[in-house]
């Protein structure tokens, strides 16, 4: 497999993103892109692509939403997604509708060499949330805007206003040691929820009037498969994986129990629905 060459303090990110776990999150394309399917319509959505623009979709991962705005620009226009996971971009090769004008590239966004002032529009969702150096990344996507080039992007709010992520993490949590803690600027799913952070992070990179929209969301932890499938969910990706990996069978095993036992009472018929929300962030390239 081809690992792409990036900015060295993402090594780290580019490692993991191409190894078991981008795989595992490649192997969950389909149910992961039904979870997060009301996220990809809101992102659209806010960045209201149109017929002949040209878009950017950052850590585009197994290509669902670079399709989506395909479809909105096409025929004209183009999207280009850019993840630094090799399996994940295997997937959105394979899932791209045969003509549509959609093309897919593994690199590092923070020093990829974009054509300068050419694009409409970028975009992602959970894509920009990973960086070491986040000032100078967005610095580099947005010489590849126009100057009327616009940004829409959806990350997590905090932790607490997500208990679909943390309800099964707390669950495990009873038996396994806890992941180290991150620093709330370290790379990972919470680097954006704060506003102040984002502000500051999009103004150093150039960008103006950045505007933060608050989205609550439920979220169906089983998408439609019932208590099991919503157990089998939290196990294979995400912290509560992380968490379990690499501990003995029993600890294993009461993990699970535990895990079972906080998510049964939120069973209805056939979906597990927590609390979730997200910041859509749009600002403009100058």
């Amino acid at each position: 497999m081809t690992i792409p060459t990036g900015h060295e303090q993402n090594a780290d990110q580019i490692a993991y993103w191409n190894g078991p776990a981008g795989q595992r999150w490649a192997d969950r394309q389909q149910a992961q892109d039904i979870l997060l399917g009301p996220v990809a319509d809101l992102v659209i959505d806010r960045a209201k692509p149109k017929p002949g623009e040209r878009v950017i979709d950052i850590g585009c991962g197994s290509g669902v939403t670079t399709i989506g705005f395909a479809q909105k620009v096409a025929p004209s226009g183009h999207a280009l997604g850019v993840d630094i996971s090799g399996p994940m971009l295997a997937r959105a090769r394979a899932s791209a509708p045969q003509g549509l004008p959609v093309d897919f590239v593994q690199a590092d966004a923070t020093v990829y060499p974009f054509d300068p002032a050419s694009f409409d529009l970028l975009v992602s969702r959970f894509g920009v949330m990973f960086f070491a150096d986040p000032v100078v990344s967005f610095a580099n996507m947005r010489k590849a805007l126009k100057p009327s080039g616009r940004l829409a992007f959806a990350c997590w709010r905090e932790p607490r206003e997500n208990p679909w992520m943390i309800a099964p993490l707390m669950a495990v949590y009873k038996h396994v040691p806890k992941l180290p803690p991150q620093g709330p600027e370290d790379p990972g799913p919470f680097a954006f929820a704060s506003e102040e952070r984002v502000h500051r992070i999009l103004g150093g990179a150039g960008f103006t009037g950045i505007a933060m929209e608050a989205c609550p969301l439920s979220m169906d932890i089983a998408i439609g498969g019932g208590l099991d499938a919503a157990v089998q969910g939290a196990l294979e990706i995400g912290p509560t994986h992380r968490a379990l990996e690499g501990q003995p069978a029993e600890l294993r095993d009461a993990a699970i129990n535990s895990l079972r036992e906080a998510l049964a009472p939120l069973a209805k018929g056939n979906t597990v629905v927590l609390p979730g929300s997200i910041w859509i962030v749009t600002a403009r390239a100058t």
